[in-house]
């Protein structure tokens, strides 16, 4: 038995990458990940944001090991304890620079909401500054959500399992996706500083009404009336539903990249331009739905339109009901997953929980040890929401405990 706990469990594709890697962190459990991209002509095996994001886990743990093949297309990650910081561990002054590469194409927040799982179950507090050709502060046509909904609608969600203190998302220069969607050389950091030895249980039943719209609108490198028209054409379809809706407006300068003309080598260039909207709506419960769109990399949206689409995808996230919208759900149910050894319940809308995503996701958990999810018909709310209950594995900080 021991030495079938020792084995590497065993994945196919490049899905859930991310939060498998996370999974294996917390738990201690080794993976091999094989067929990654094996029929792709030009990129067969890891993307370059991936291989980022395992540099990252490299940063924030102490004794992980890596193997990749010669085309990349298989992995084996066995990992070590998450030390977070901690002097000695790679971190410089307290902070670990993470810089990101230009052909990056994923959001920033691709590498935010897996860090934020990690963290709270760390030796040290976590302060980690991204930086580099490829930070994307803004929503990317991958369906990454910009950083202004990470700190909005996911890091909010940590005080729920008593998580709250020193919680911070710094957005130090804005970024839209550059050409072609890749780079944008913004620069974000993230302080987590509230480590605990176990999450606590929660019950979230709750769905309640909304009661208040908050939001960003950000432009970067463009007309500062872009976010006056992306603000009035949300504002005209959330006003009707809730009159307690108010929009920030953020201007800023587009951040510059060498050129790379050998002829005039101090020549730069202009990257990361657009404007974006990130939209939050909450319940009278606590209860949050979030909603991001940006311009395209190649342009061709008006204002108005990013405006209008935003606010039609939240009040869509809103209709499927549920006291957690599908952005936060993995975050909630991992976090349930890993705490203490009861019974936590959570009512999430019956279209959120049969998505791809989230079936994967159990199945995942399954995998590495965790409980099934048991699921039944919710009394109040919408028709159709379901209540699903998640028991804790137990699997607390080590490094606290160690410590």
């Amino acid at each position: 038995m021991a030495d079938e706990s020792r084995k590497p469990l065993r994945f196919t594709t490049q899905k859930s990458l991310a939060h498998r890697l996370v999974l294996s962190t917390l738990t201690g459990r080794a993976i091999h990940v094989s067929e990654i991209r094996p029929s792709s002509p030009t990129n067969p095996g890891l993307a370059p944001h991936e291989i980022s994001f395992l540099r990252l886990l490299k940063a924030v743990t102490n004794g992980s090991h890596i193997e990749i093949s010669y085309t990349g297309s298989t992995l084996v990650y066995r990992p070590g304890l998450i030390t977070g910081s901690a002097p000695g561990s790679g971190a410089s002054g307290g902070v670990i620079r993470h810089e990101l590469p230009a052909v990056c194409t994923r959001g920033v927040s691709y590498f935010l909401i897996p860090l934020c799982l990690l963290a709270p179950f760390s030796k040290a507090p976590i302060n980690v500054l991204f930086t580099g050709p490829g930070v994307i502060t803004s929503a990317t046509p991958a369906g990454d959500m910009s950083a202004d909904s990470v700190r909005t609608a996911i890091l909010p969600l940590y005080a729920q399992f008593g998580i709250s203190n020193n919680i911070e998302v710094r957005i130090s220069r804005r970024s839209n996706p550059g050409p072609r969607g890749q780079g944008g050389a913004g620069e974000l950091q993230l302080i987590f500083g509230h480590q605990v030895r176990l999450p606590k249980t929660v019950h979230l039943l709750n769905p309640g009404r909304v009661k208040r719209v908050r939001g960003v609108a950000y432009c970067t490198g463009v007309s500062a009336s872009n976010n006056a028209r992306m603000i009035e054409a949300a504002r005209g379809i959330l006003n009707p539903i809730t009159a307690d809706t108010y929009i920030f407006s953020d201007v800023s300068s587009a951040p510059f990249l060498p050129a790379g003309d050998d002829s005039n080598p101090n020549a730069r260039k202009k990257t990361g331009v657009g404007f974006g909207l990130s939209l939050v709506a909450e319940s009278s419960t606590g209860s949050l739905y979030s909603a991001d769109m940006a311009s395209p990399p190649g342009g061709g949206e008006t204002p108005e339109d990013v405006g209008r689409h935003c606010a039609f995808q939240l009040l869509e996230s809103i209709s499927e009901g549920g006291a957690i919208s599908l952005a936060a759900a993995p975050t909630v149910l991992t976090l349930m997953a890993m705490g203490s050894e009861d019974v936590g319940r959570v009512q999430m809308g019956r279209n959120v929980l049969g998505t791809e995503e989230l079936v994967s996701l159990a199945r995942d958990l399954r995998t590495f040890g965790a409980s099934g999810w048991g699921i039944r018909d919710a009394n109040n709310g919408p028709d159709g929401d379901v209540v699903v209950s998640v028991v804790g594995r137990g699997v607390g900080n080590v490094g606290r405990k160690i410590a």
